[in-house]
């Protein structure tokens, strides 16, 4: 059964279907919210309506859930008025209708002092939940201050949780790396050495997912080691995982060795590589591309502009590449520190740049890339905890023969109001895409970037 809202267990047989208010943010971030609501009925407070009004011309997310929410509530309000019980929304769904402006109660008027839209939805839904007293009604948004402000005065007020994922599979995709520690030494020297690799068995009784990580620990002497492992669906083995380098990157510890081969492997063509700042995901993903790039037709590096309000790039002063200069320049970070593994004019320097001017290596936006069609393609989206689920599935939707995509991002670094580390797109790719054999999932943990930065992070 799909979780909507924090609520009671649906009641008992006679029970009448609950109420739901929803914030503007709500269609915002899934424009076919009400039809993820069962049976129970839908109060769109015109104030929504006037705020949508505000985002339907753009080329981004927002504009596109905007127009797509219109659409579908003009569908289904063809040739008929909302009325007092609203609209069917379809087969065992329950109605929408939108609700005009209403004021607070007298005795709540002078609770807040600013007339604001935030405000007008919230009187809104006081208002249903009076009209209604035997039935349960809720205010439904992402907004964390309103649902606060809708507590204080009485109001239920819950969070949408349709695309949410649960707190213990977050924790699951970040310790998702299984440890053996008493497997035989001549079984692991079979694994290192041997070229069929070990068979699943051997270390569990159930066949594992596609793409399981495995660390093998073992002791020689005084000395411990540990060797790496990923089991391969195809051949149903646990095959070795080898310290591979790409374009003068070379792996520094056991998950950034884990992120390069996924980054290189051609059978696996949907990489997410999570982590904090500066364990080196978007390097180890572009070297990578970097490394392959006679097997693709063009390398792209994009990252979601996140910008106050509803303004594009466009707004900004200058020509397109001045425009793109504060997005972009993170990538060119990482490009620097590739190119500073080559001495000036080598062959590898030379080629980065002749990538560059040839736009075979191409750095931008991700507003830009909307609307084309990727086919042999290497494409690294990074900062993708900005991104909300549909962002990502259009992402991905996009891909043609032959094009690979590595996501890269920090759940818990979220620059968007109404994301958090629970419903943003890089967290839904995890779990919905694990166990796909063309899909491998790294978190990588340990601090690379500098000593200093890796005190900061753990320190501070």
């Amino acid at each position: 059964m799909t979780q909507y809202a924090n609520i009671p267990e649906k009641g008992q047989k006679g029970k009448l279907p609950k109420i739901f208010v929803l914030d503007t943010n709500i269609i915002l971030h899934d424009y076919r919210a009400i039809r993820h609501f069962q049976e129970n009925d839908i109060v769109i407070p015109v104030a929504v309506l006037e705020e949508l009004d505000k985002f339907k011309k753009g080329n981004d997310a927002l504009s596109f859930n905007a127009r797509g929410f219109m659409r579908e509530i003009d569908k289904l309000s063809d040739r008929r008025m909302f009325g007092k019980d609203g609209v069917p929304v379809g087969p065992h769904l329950g109605n929408v209708k939108v609700e005009l402006y209403h004021p607070f109660p007298d005795e709540l008027k002078n609770c807040f002092q600013d007339d604001t839209q935030d405000h007008r939805i919230l009187a809104t839904a006081m208002w249903v939940k009076k009209q209604h007293p035997g039935r349960f009604v809720a205010l439904v948004t992402k907004d964390i201050n309103l649902r606060m402000k809708a507590k204080a005065v009485g109001m239920e007020a819950q969070d949408y949780l349709t695309d949410r994922i649960e707190e213990s599979r977050v924790e699951y995709t970040k310790n998702e790396v299984i440890i053996v520690s008493d497997m035989p030494q001549e079984k692991i020297q079979s694994l290192a050495y041997g070229q069929g690799g070990l068979d699943c068995r051997d270390v569990s009784k159930e066949e594992p997912k596609p793409n399981q990580l495995y660390k093998f620990r073992w002791e020689k002497g005084e000395n411990s080691y540990c060797t790496c492992a990923r089991y391969n669906a195809a051949s149903r083995k646990i095959v070795l995982v080898k310290e591979r380098h790409a374009y003068g990157i070379s792996p520094r510890n056991d998950e950034q060795k884990f992120a390069l081969d996924a980054c290189l492997n051609p059978d696996i063509r949907l990489v997410s590589l999570t982590g904090g700042a500066g364990t080196g995901k978007t390097l180890l993903a572009l070297a990578a591309a970097m490394e392959q790039e006679r097997d693709y037709d063009q390398i792209i590096l994009s990252r979601p502009t996140v910008i106050l309000g509803n303004q594009d790039i466009g707004f900004l002063p200058g020509d397109q590449k001045s425009k793109m200069g504060p997005f972009v320049q993170p990538l060119m970070d990482n490009l620097n520190v590739i190119r500073g593994c080559f001495k000036e004019g080598s062959r590898q320097a030379d080629r980065i740049d002749a990538m560059l001017n040839e736009e075979k290596l191409l750095i931008s936006p991700l507003a830009y890339i909307r609307g084309r069609s990727l086919g042999k393609v290497y494409f690294i989206i990074d900062e993708a905890q900005n991104l909300t689920p549909h962002e990502v599935k259009t992402i991905i939707t996009r891909a043609g023969e032959g094009t690979k995509m590595v996501f890269t991002g920090d759940i818990f670094q979220i620059d968007q109001p109404y994301l958090d580390m629970y419903s943003n797109g890089l967290t839904h790719l995890g779990e919905k895409m694990s166990g796909q054999p063309l899909f491998e999932h790294i978190n990588l943990k340990k601090g690379e970037r500098s000593e200093l930065s890796e005190i900061a992070s753990r320190l501070l």
